[in-house]
């Protein structure tokens, strides 16, 4: 993909004479960009709205339906039934760029999907993002990363298995491997065999802490009561993996993985080996944006990730979470706002949540 994120000066809306096009053009690639007001109705609309066309001397444009109704308009009457319809187009558009991902050898370029949807690439990777909760070219890491962990269990032979997987090529494969798998595919095949892991085992004020850490990043940070047990979970995911003791450098981030873990306000910022399935890593990646000190329920995780009614599945893919406090799953509560399972204890969740709104 020759381009994840398209640069500002893409932004086909930018200018009143571009809005007013896309009013003219019922645009809803511009939906999630402006909208427009009506002086003479006193009401507010989306560049898709059905309503009848006003004239343009009467028209001002806002950046939000916010904005809008702070300068004293009020929704228009069709807005609820233009925007389901809108909705139902976007996410048809972004449910065929999904299939188009899958379907490819290579991943199709962000231009070619966004000219397929009929949008710019800067409007396209906007909506994917908010439809999907990954960027376009997250998404087909995801995608592949799965498919080539699929085939690499059940293929005879590696070679089959990168083509099984859709790479066209052996060096376009390697090339991907490492951050794919998080070490080579003869080390992943083997179940982690060879594979170089360095941990430690650490204590804070929640109890036993294990921290692991692949050639990629952090791959596990696991919290319990038993050291012994937290290793040997570490060690059921790399059967045959080569542990190794962490070094001073290893144990100096160990120490600041503590220090957030006592301090949240630190912040932590460290390179994550994340593995998981794409639905997987749409929660995840969900997860590690709820600011320090706020919650959300599961049924909020799953719209912001673009599933609503997945609340039951948002909540496996938090269970399945093995890096604990990086990829915050104890911000997600139940909808009254008592807390839910975690897979860490609720007590470790309850303090960890206590500590975040201190502050």
């Amino acid at each position: 993909m020759k381009q994840d994120t398209p640069p500002d000066t893409a932004r086909p809306y930018a200018s009143d004479e571009a809005r007013w096009e896309a009013v003219l053009r019922r645009d809803p690639a511009a939906d999630d960009c402006f909208v427009y007001a009506v002086r003479t109705t006193g009401v507010f609309a989306r560049p898709s709205s059905s309503a009848r066309r006003p004239r343009r001397e009467n028209v001002e444009f806002f950046d939000t339906p916010q904005a809008a109704l702070a300068a004293g308009y009020r929704p228009s009457d069709r807005t609820s039934a233009d925007r389901t319809a809108a909705a139902a187009q976007r996410a048809a558009a972004v449910a065929s760029a999904c299939r188009l991902i899958e379907a490819s050898e290579t991943p199709p370029s962000l231009e070619l999907m966004a000219g397929s949807a009929g949008m710019s690439p800067y409007h396209f990777h906007r909506l994917f993002k908010a439809e999907v909760g990954l960027t376009p070219k997250a998404y087909a890491d995801a995608f592949r990363s799965r498919r080539v962990r699929e085939r690499l269990g059940t293929a005879s032979s590696i070679t089959h298995a990168i083509y099984d997987a859709g790479f066209n090529s052996n060096s376009r494969f390697y090339e991907a491997s490492t951050r794919l798998l998080g070490m080579r595919p003869r080390d992943f095949r083997r179940g982690g065999q060879d594979a170089e892991i360095r941990f430690a085992v650490a204590e804070c004020s929640l109890g036993a802490l294990v921290v692991a850490q692949s050639r990629v990043g952090i791959c596990a940070i696991l919290l319990g009561d038993d050291p012994d047990a937290l290793l040997r979970s570490l060690q059921d995911q790399f059967p045959r993996a080569e542990f190794i003791g962490g070094d001073a450098d290893f144990e100096r981030l160990v120490a600041e993985v503590v220090g957030f873990i006592e301090a949240p306000a630190l912040g932590l910022n460290l390179p994550l080996d994340i593995r998981g399935t794409a639905f997987q890593e749409r929660v995840w990646q969900a997860l590690r944006e709820i600011p320090p000190g706020t919650t959300v329920s599961y049924s909020d995780l799953a719209a912001r990730i673009g599933a609503p009614g997945s609340a039951r599945a948002v909540a496996r893919a938090c269970a399945s979470n093995c890096i604990a406090v990086a990829i915050p799953c104890h911000r997600v509560v139940r909808q009254s706002g008592d807390l839910a399972g975690y897979r860490w204890g609720i007590e470790r969740k309850r303090a960890l949540l206590l500590r975040e709104a201190k502050g």
